[in-house]
Parts: structure tokens; sequence; C-alpha cells
């Protein structure tokens, strides 16, 4: 297989390509598609190769343009709608929820909406409450509409083409802070199920369930926990909807600890909601209570001095997975690795 390393922009940006390429029904449009920076850089190029007629600008008018797009679903095309936050989707939620997710079902399967809706989420350079949310728990809670967040630029691709070439209405989430992570994607055409987590590391000692960039925060406190003599199993749930229920099972039913994180809040969050699942499933196997890493229950911020204090990072995993273990953490060595605030650590250098 051939491989190489590009970023997740990149991936995202070659994913469409090629879906455009193999498919003339397929068609994105969005706010800032056509422009030069190209939502990220992952439109780059679309325009000068497929045209205007299948590369649209789109008006500030988010319900009536997503309308358009699921019309146009329910007439054979497979329209990519493309936000630059997920905050100016919440204009359309009429027609994401009580249209694209329920058309099928309504109509007794007799029609279906193969509709992918981008959307940013994350935060960085002082967003604030208004462009810097995550809010996929409240699309995951909405039946008739999967739910994927890849963590990896493979996983961007492949998810995103697959996502395509569903017939059922897709929310496709994308944190900016993973944009221009680089990794191993291969350069043909390939999906990768919906439904499916990722082991992203193996261990036997406590469990972590972590959403999109909060699987990279995951991974750094399991290498200083291993250092420490503690293997942890991350597991990158990469869909939320539909689960990949079992996966999550499995491990907990090996490690006994839970820890959830997701980029979100918690009460009401999908973080809850996996605590839920391996409550029922699988409580017999616990030998401490689970723990949930993710926002405290307050808008986002926009200043430094209280984001500092708001969005957790891999140090907090590395705390909370400590007092799972009953084991004493190295607070000051790690505290400097968590002072920077908009980007994610130094090797990071955007877009943001």
């Amino acid at each position: 297989m051939n491989q190489r390393e590009i970023t997740f922009a990149q991936a995202i940006n070659e994913a469409l390509m090629q879906a455009m390429a193999e498919d003339s029904s397929v068609y994105i449009m969005g706010e800032g598609v056509p422009d030069p920076k190209g939502i990220f850089g992952t439109t780059l190029g679309l325009l000068e190769k497929f045209g205007s007629e299948r590369v649209l600008d789109m008006p500030v008018a988010e319900n009536g343009m997503t309308g358009v797009a699921i019309g146009s679903a329910l007439m054979g095309m497979r329209p990519i709608l493309t936000h630059q936050r997920v905050d100016f989707a919440l204009l359309a939620m009429d027609q994401m929820v009580n249209n694209a997710a329920k058309w099928h079902y309504m109509f007794g399967g007799q029609l279906s909406v193969p509709l992918v809706i981008r959307l940013i989420i994350g935060r960085g350079w002082g967003q604030g409450p208004q462009h810097s949310q995550s809010l996929q728990s409240w699309f995951a809670h909405v039946p008739g509409l999967k739910v994927v967040m890849p963590t990896t630029p493979r996983d961007a691709k492949g998810l995103l083409l697959a996502s395509i070439r569903d017939n059922n209405p897709v929310i496709f989430l994308e944190h900016r802070w993973l944009h221009n992570i680089a990794g191993h994607v291969p350069a043909e055409s390939y999906t990768i199920a919906l439904g499916e987590a990722r082991v992203a590391r193996r261990g036997q000692d406590l469990t972590i369930v972590s959403t999109s960039y909060m699987t990279l925060e995951a991974l750094r406190a399991a290498t200083w926990l291993s250092a420490a003599g503690v293997e942890v199993e991350v597991i990158d749930v990469r869909s939320l909807r539909p689960l990949d229920a079992e996966t999550i099972l499995a491990s907990v039913r090996k490690t006994g600890r839970l820890l959830v994180t997701d980029t979100s809040w918690t009460f009401c969050g999908f973080s809850a909601e996996i605590v839920a699942l391996v409550a029922e499933k699988a409580y017999s196997h616990l030998l401490c209570s689970p723990c949930r890493v993710a926002l405290p229950d307050a808008p986002t911020p926009t200043s430094h001095a209280v984001a500092k204090f708001y969005y957790p990072r891999a140090v907090d995993l590395y705390k909370a997975s400590c007092k799972m273990m009953g084991l004493q953490h190295a607070e000051v060595e790690l505290e400097i690795l968590s002072t920077q605030l908009d980007v994610p650590d130094k090797s990071f250098t955007g877009p943001f």
C-alpha cells in the first residue's frame, strides 16, 4: 500500500478531491469554500478542478442553504455542506434535526438524505463562547444522524470518504487543532467503516475513552503513566453514532477502570453516555468509580486567564489517572508542560 505523510487538512482535501472525481453527484457548498484560505486549507484547489457549478460559496443563510442541500440530496445528489464553525450550524438545526435526520424514517425507507455536514469545533486565538463550542453530544442525541469525529489524518480521509458514500446524513466534526498534525495516509481512495472505534494504545491497567483532539492528550498522559508503571489503553471513539460499544466494553472488562475525556461539557455530554454504557453493561468489572475529564459547566471563554483553568489537558488526565490508581503524581514537572493555552504544544504550527 502506497503511504506518505500528509496533514489532517491535506487528508480532508484529498478525500474531497477523490470523492468529487469518482462521483459527479458529489458537490461542496459553504461559506468560504472557494476562498483563498479554503477553510483551514481543506478546500483548496477544488474550484479550479471542478468549477463553480460543483464548488459553491454560500450566503449567510445557513437554514435556507441546508434546505437546498437536503432537497438536492433527495433528488440524487450527494452534497457536502461545510461550516467554518459548528456554532454557525445552529441556525440550521431545524433542517438537520426535523428534516435530514427524519426523512428516511417518515417515508418508510423509500427516500434517503446522503448529506455530509462538515463542522469545525474547538478553540484557539481567543475564539470565545460563540465560535469555539464542541456540540457533538447534541447531534449524537438525534436518531437519524450519524456523528463522526476523526483524530488522525488517515482516519480523517477514510471516514470522510465513507461518510460521503453513506446514504444517511452524517455530521463530520473536525477539531481545528488537528488540521496541521501529520501522519501516514494512503494515496488511493479508501474508506474506514463508520461505527468502529480505534484502539490507539494497548494497556491493561486503565481505559481512557477519548474523542477527537483529546485523544492526543490521552496518548501523552498514557506515556507519562507508563513511566510510573501504569499501562493505559486508549480508545479513540472516532464514531459517536453509531457507537462501537463492544470495543469500549471489552477494554473496561480487561482493565477494570474507566476514564472518559471529551472536548465538550460533562453535563449531559457524550462522556456521560460512555459512563452509563459501562455502568449498565460492565459494572461488575469496575475496580473503582469511573471518572470524566471534560469542560466545566460554563460557556467557552475568550480570556487567556480563564482558559488556563477551563480546558483540560494531558496533565489533568494524568492526575485523574493517578488518583484512580492510588499513585502520587509529579505536580511541578507536569504543570510546566501544560502552560501553553492556544496551541497544543511547541511543535504545533496551526492553523488555529
